[in-house]
């Protein structure tokens, strides 16, 4: 391969002054911008860059340099390679600082006064930029070239200098380069344009998808435009903000303006707020005569339609009583049918028990049974084992008296080494094999058990009768409260209230107390409750004498064998207890007697004598129960607390509620319905979950025995060759080379042996025959179980519908009965309410004639009047204040309107700029909306070119690779696998080797490069991590892509000698040399062909 000219650094003889680069152009027929000759197989014909593009660089006294270059760069291709330490890296850091970059941005320091060689006061760097052709950046005033020089001081701080060709000064103003930079499109922060070598490092090394995204991001200045829309939302939302502010101005000013005004209009209108008052007055007085007639109707319209619901509430009551007669013989029909089934199903319990008793002892014994058989079956295939291996030693033995001793023992040691070999193999499939078994034990076990809970489970249909029950009552209670303490509450009240007419009683008894306490806080209802639970229920007697009475009047509300209202007898008092010395105190909490609002002494008596409500807190909240009862020592006098949700808290102890709501004190019916109805819907929900959950876990325990199976069975045979395999190991090694063995011994032993297995196979025949008897007979016991069990759940069966219609027929004869004092209640209200609308109609008419009679002294004639008196009489108040204070103001008039007149201006004005702000804001968001749609097509359309280069540049290596771009999470996956794609799957490049990831990331680079706009890229050690293979693939690719690119610049900074490249006059190479210990300048001279070859060889 041709050599190709390269330009080598050499060190000066004076390193104070600075030598001048003489670059010589490598093809002496034509000028380098003008070539269109391509280095690579290509046939490119594009022209070099115009503009933007560096010419060349000089560095004083820079790092650690006192001088370097100027550096003349080539228009295409530019290689800087040298050892570490030659100047490359102080090369491209300081054309990101020449050019405005930061000093974070090159990753070599924090502040710019970093950059200064240590020992001086200032740094300076001189970069020249093409201003060429049409695309120039004022071309009259800076010429072909603009040169960009930039003090740096010792403090950090920098100046500019921006001179034409020529060396005239034409800014120092910072917002001049920017100007530049923008018109030729350079981005020294952009890793494009500009990728240092810790930048590269880091990007090799990052194995964070985020980092790629925000990499790719950048390069493609889409970072840039998302940063702008988000500051454009931004100022819309302080825009709308100020919108809000200016609308609340604006109230604020027309209200001001609307007072000046009035005070302007009021000035002028005096007598006609005179005149209006006057006619105000006139309306005021007939507007009260319209408001009593309007009275009078509405009370004739009352009295009419309340006659007609009387009648109504006498038809209503007929029928009722007819309804309430066939509901009490239907209730005595289903009472008399559910006790001969109830007679029935007693008299079979007991045989039921004893069914099932003897099922129990009789699979007990069974599987006694069948343990033993087992046993022994077990015990006879050992025997037989043995007996198989002593004829087979007896054979062996037999057969090798003959033959060599030496053979056998070799032949016997490899057989030895063998048997381990396959004892340690089934020994581990052994292990394995019972990991499984376990396994499904536990499976199986588990399913089983879960099986049983269902089972328990699917007893839900008492609880259901139980809630559809609860529900029904609920519902009655909606037209009678004490329904909720049982169905035969009101009737029994009823009866008590009549025994105590007839004198039956010393005092009337007082219950349920339930009804006779209030709750100051509706949520304590749970937890008074669970605290009372059946005193709820309870009644109150004074004496003995009126227990018994209340006792025989409660036997006929409540039959026999169903329980009853707990009674208190204790003398009545009129007074509440004092229980301060011995009450509970808590400054945030309440006892359940400070809870609660009751108004009978006798009440309140009974509750502190028989639970003691005074020592009982109320804690709303579990967690602070449990502190307040056990973290720390409980309140004085406290003996336990009750939660919201119904839990018992003691000092040591807590108890869960199983109730989850109140049944008795609370107020929302409609909410309980509701949540009732619900659980009952859930409940039958829960009932045909639970049986397919059934038959699917009937199936998995099936399955699971069979495979328990086969797993057993495995595990047996298994077992068994581990016992073959290491008897037949013991056999070998207790072969003795010279010893004779004697055949007779284990003859007789194995005769010994078949004797064994005879009497086990007796043994056995005797077991089966027993086990097979016990057998029959627990199936024989499980099928009379069986029958008699069907039977009582048949009786049972036939029940449950029977309690459900009985329990609907009470609810019927009692919603009957209550029905009928319902109409008969209302009608006697409605009855008193009509003679009390009758009374008030009487009063009305006289009322209204003394109004007329007043409103015609006022103003004779009538008026028609469309407000009311009420408004009237604000606004005869209104103009009273307003005459009286125009009377007693003496303003200027002349002022007010100038008042006035200023006013409105203001607020006209504030209007205007709000519709305008608003007219912004619409157009705003149209606009928006329209390029953040244009912004995701341009990242669709960046996206898929970038994974369109990226595959094509990798396929030059025979590689295959995706890119992945999660735009939502803001992440980018590139997964590369070296050869042919489609024989192996996609790698992560993290499991790559480092000249492969280096390769890939390259090939990314290149993507990049493919699709982002930039006049020249700028690439440090790219190169460093790859082997000589992916090395020369990426450098072709890195040439042909400049080839098709001669309008960009690339620099390319390597440690390598670049020997190898092709030859062509678009490519240049600057070659530092090391610099020489105490050196500071690093010149350079130009290399002929003739030392490139000599160097190369």
């Amino acid at each position: 391969m041709a050599k190709r000219k390269e330009e080598n650094f050499c060190s000066p003889e004076n390193a104070k002054r600075p030598r001048q680069e003489e670059l010589e152009d490598f093809d002496k027929d034509g000028d380098e911008d003008e070539c269109t000759i391509s280095f690579t197989n290509g046939t490119s014909t594009l022209t070099a860059a115009e503009v933007g593009i560096i010419e060349s660089i000089q560095l004083r006294n820079f790092m650690c340099h006192s001088m370097l270059g100027p550096f003349k760069f080539g228009s295409n291709v530019n290689f800087v390679v040298g050892n570490n330490g030659s100047g490359k890296s102080a090369v491209l850091t300081a054309l990101i600082v020449g050019l405005g970059g930061k000093a974070v941005a090159t990753n070599r320091g924090s502040s710019l006064k970093g950059f200064v060689k240590a020992g001086q006061n200032s740094a300076d760097i001189s970069i020249t930029l093409r201003n060429r052709g049409d695309d120039a950046f004022r071309a009259n005033v800076y010429g072909d070239s603009i040169v960009v020089q930039q003090h740096i001081s010792m403090d950090g701080s920098r100046s500019y200098k921006l001179k034409s060709e020529k060396g005239h000064v034409v800014s120092t103003r910072k917002e001049e380069l920017i100007a530049i930079l923008d018109h030729f499109n350079i981005q020294v922060d952009n890793p494009v344009s500009v990728l240092t070598q810790e930048m590269s490092k880091q990007f090799l090394q990052s194995k964070n998808e985020g980092d790629k995204y925000k990499f790719f991001m950048k390069a493609t200045q889409l970072e840039q435009m998302k940063e702008d829309y988000s500051y454009i939302m931004e100022t819309k939302e302080r825009t709308k903000e100020q919108i809000n502010q200016g609308e609340e101005r604006l109230t604020e000013l027309k209200r001001q303006c609307l007072e000046k005004e009035e005070r302007f209009q009021n000035i002028a209108g005096l007598s006609t707020m005179k005149t209006n008052l006057e006619y105000l007055k006139h309306e005021m007085a007939w507007a009260v005569v319209n408001e009593i007639e309007k009275q009078l109707n509405a009370i004739r319209d009352n009295i009419r339609i309340g006659e007609e619901r009387a009648a109504k509430l006498d038809r209503k009551m007929e029928e009722q009583q007819v309804r309430l007669n066939d509901a009490e013989k239907k209730y005595k029909d289903i009472q008399d049918k559910l006790e001969k089934i109830s007679e029935e199903t007693n008299a079979r319990a007991p045989e039921c028990m004893a069914m099932k008793t003897d099922v129990i002892a009789k699979t007990r014994a069974y599987n006694e049974a069948e343990v033993l058989y087992n046993r022994s079956l077990n015990e006879y295939k050992a025997l037989k084992k043995d007996d198989e291996q002593l004829c087979k030693r007896i054979e062996e033995l037999k057969k090798s008296t003959d033959q060599s001793l030496e053979p056998e023992r070799l032949e016997r040691q490899r057989k030895i080494s063998w048997l381990k070999e396959r004892v340690k193999a089934l020994q581990d499939q052994d292990n394995s094999i019972n990991q499984e078994i376990e396994q499904f034990h536990q499976a199986i076990e588990k399913s089983k058990q879960e099986h049983i809970r269902i089972k328990e489970d699917l007893d839900v249909k008492h609880t259901l009768s139980y809630n559809q029950r609860q529900l029904k009552d609920l519902k009655d209670s909606k037209t009678d409260q004490l329904k909720r303490f049982g169905p035969h509450v009101p009737a029994l009240l009823e009866a008590i209230d009549d025994a105590y007419r007839r004198g039956h009683f010393t005092h009337k008894p007082i219950g349920p107390l339930g009804a006779c306490i209030h709750l100051r806080d509706p949520e304590l209802a749970l937890a008074v409750e669970s605290c009372l639970k059946g005193l709820l229920q309870a009644y109150c007697c004074h004496n003995h004498s009126d227990e018994r009475v209340l006792q025989s009047l409660m036997k006929k509300f409540y039959p026999s064998g169903t329980s009853r209202p707990q009674i208190i007898v204790s003398e009545f008092r009129n007074e509440v207890y004092d229980v301060r010395l011995r009450a509970a105190h808590h400054p945030e909490f309440p006892t359940v007697l400070t809870a609660l609002e009751i108004d009978n002494a006798v009440v309140a008596n009974s509750l502190i004598d028989m639970r003691g409500i005074e020592t009982v807190l109320l804690i709303k909240n579990n967690s602070v129960a449990r502190t307040v009862m056990q973290s720390q020592k409980p309140p004085k006098n406290c003996r336990e607390a009750f939660t919201a949700d119904g839990d018992q808290v003691f000092a040591g102890r807590y108890y869960s509620s199983e109730n989850t709501r109140p049944k008795f004190l609370s107020k929302d019916v409609d909410s309980e319905i509701s949540e009732l109805e619900n659980e009952i819907e859930n409940k039958k929900a829960q009932i045909v979950n639970l049986q397919q959950h059934l038959s699917a876990l009937e199936k998995d325990i099936k399955r699971n025995e069979e495979l328990l199976k086969r797993c057993q069975l495995h595990d047996k045979e298994i077992k068994m060759k581990i016992r073959k395999n290491i008897s037949e190991i013991r056999e070998l090694e207790n072969i003795e080379e010279h010893q004779s063995v004697d055949i007779a011994t284990l003859e007789d032993e194995a005769e010994e042996n078949k004797i064994k297995m005879q009497m086990v196979e007796k043994n056995m025949e005797q077991q089966k025959a027993n086990m097979e008897n016990l057998k029959s007979l627990k199936i024989e016991a499980e099928n009379k179980y069986d029958a008699i069990k069907l039977k009582i759940n048949q009786l049972s069966d036939l029940a449950d519908p029977l309690k459900d219609e009985l329990n609907l027929a009470d609810s019927e004869v009692d919603s009957q009965k209550r029905g009928k004092q319902h109409y008969e209640d209302k009608q006697k209200e409605h009855l008193d309410t009509l003679n009390k609308k009758r009374r008030e109609l009487d009063m009305k008419e006289k009322e209204l004639q003394e109004k007329m009679s007043q409103a015609r002294q006022i103003c004779p004639e009538r008026i028609e009047v469309k407000k009311s008196a009420s408004i009237l009489d604000k606004e005869i108040n209104r103009l009273r204040q307003k005459i009286q204070a125009e009377h007693a103001s003496h303003g200027d008039r002349e002022e007010i309107m100038k008042q006035y007149q200023e006013a409105r201006e203001t607020y006209l004005d504030l209007d205007n700029k709000v519709r305008t702000l608003r007219r912004f804001i619409k157009l705003l968001e149209e606009i928006m909306t329209h390029r953040y749609k244009t912004y995701q097509q341009f990242r669709r359309c960046l996206t898929l070119r970038c994974k369109l280069y990226f595959d094509n540049l990798l396929s030059q290596r025979a590689y295959c690779g995706k890119m992945n771009f999660d735009h939502k999470n803001e992440t980018l996956t590139i997964s590369v696998q070296p050869g042919e794609g489609n024989k192996a799957s996609f790698n992560d490049m993290r499991a790559l080797s480092g000249g492969e990831r280096s390769f890939s990331t390259v090939c990314f680079i290149l993507s990049l490069w493919s699709i982002a706009e930039s006049p020249f890229r700028c690439l440090d050690e790219f190169d460093v991590y790859m082997d000589m293979v992916n090395r020369r693939i990426a450098m072709d690719m890195i040439l042909k892509m400049a080839d098709s690119q001669r309008f960009r610049q690339f620099i390319l900074l390597t440690p390598q000698s670049m020997s190898s490249l092709p030859s062509s006059k678009l490519i240049r190479i600057l070659r530092m040399s090391d610099p020489e210990r105490g050196q500071t300048t690093l010149p350079f001279r130009p290399v002929t062909q003739e030392e490139d070859d000599n160097q190369s060889r």
